[in-house]
Order: structure tokens, then sequence, then C-alpha cells
């Protein structure tokens, strides 16, 4: 299911082109040259997100890409709804979602969106965004592997999204799950043959 799309397209259209700029900002590269890191696309899977900048041994540049990716795909949703209502927001979650994994700036080479995804589901439902990282949790802390816990919170999205009374996001929830193994095909193959790196591996 979807929201009802009651705002104007041309509105629509603007807030969403505005959600995958603010998602194309590349924060873990902004964090890694102010920290002196070096280039981060040089770096452990040349990934430019939060785990990638934890395998430099810097945990509060980590922690502060992880806040700032999140928080790029929650400013998405919220203002958008602010300014439209539940519809904009869900598009704009989803361009912001875009944008981090295909930048403009970096030639459409961005990250695996995992944190933008996390963000976006905790800004258009607390709850089921609550649940979504719990699931990453609990799959990081037990096995500690990012790719699969990243896995395992987009597969049970959707669930949640359903269970918590939020039917209205399966469809975003759907396809931002979808993007996110796609975004991680690398990574399952990685898993299947036993060589992905675990969490806190430094590079």
């Amino acid at each position: 299911m979807i929201p009802a799309l009651d705002t104007p397209v041309v509105t629509l259209a603007l807030l969403t082109a505005g959600a995958y700029l603010l998602g194309a900002v590349p924060f873990g590269l902004v964090i890694a040259r102010l920290f002196g890191l070096g280039d981060l696309r040089q770096i452990g899977s040349g990934n430019i997100g939060a785990t990638n900048v934890l395998r430099t041994g810097n945990k509060l540049a980590a922690f502060l890409t992880l806040v700032l990716d999140a928080g790029k795909g929650a400013a998405a949703v919220l203002l958008a709804r602010a300014m439209a209502g539940e519809d904009a927001a869900q598009l704009a979650g989803f361009a912001a979602f875009l944008g981090h994994c295909f930048p403009v700036w970096l030639r459409f080479k961005g990250g695996k969106g995992v944190a933008t995804f996390l963000g976006t589901l905790l800004a258009l439902s607390f709850p089921v965004g609550l649940a979504a990282c719990a699931s990453w949790a609990a799959m990081a802390t037990a096995l500690r592997y990012s790719s699969l816990a990243a896995l395992t919170a987009a597969a049970l999205a959707p669930l949640w999204a359903l269970l918590l009374g939020r039917a209205d996001m399966t469809v975003l929830s759907v396809a931002l799950a979808v993007l996110v193994f796609i975004r991680h095909k690398p990574n399952i193959g990685r898993l299947l043959n036993g060589t992905e790196p675990r969490i806190g591996k430094k590079s």
C-alpha cells in the first residue's frame, strides 16, 4: 500500500529533487577529510559510509558519519512532511536514499545507504524505524557482520511496517529493501564464501 497522492505534482517533484541533493551529500568523505583520515574511497572496502570509516579506527568519525547519514534521510522526510504531506515525505525519503547510493557529486558511485535507510524509517514512523534498528543491532551483536545486519533489517522492514500499523509504508519499505540488497551484492558474495570483514576490523 502507498499513501494517497494529494500533493501537487510540481511540489512533489521539487521536494523529491531537493531530497535527492540532500541525500547526495557524502558526509563520510567530508568527515574523513576533516579528521585527516584520507580519501575514504581508498580505504578498506572503499565505501563512503560509517562502517568503512570505523575501519580506520576512529570511532568518533564513524559515529558522526552514522548520525549525519541517518540525519539526512530523516531531515528529508520531516521537511517534506511539514511542507506538503505524507506522500511527499515518503517520496523524499526514497529520494534521499537514492542520493546517498547514487550521488551526482561522485559520478553516482555512493554508499550502501543503510544509515540513510534507517534514518528515513525512523522519521516516517518511529516504531517501525526503531524495530528496524533493533533488528540491525541484534544481528550485528550476534555475528558482527554489518552487511548481514543491514540485510536483516532491510528484509524485516516491510514486515515491521505491517505489524506496527503502517501498511501505507509497505511499498516504500519493499523498494528500499530491494535496493539495500542490490547495493550489498558484493557483500552477499563475501558472506557466502566467508571473506566478509567483521565490524571493527581495521583496513
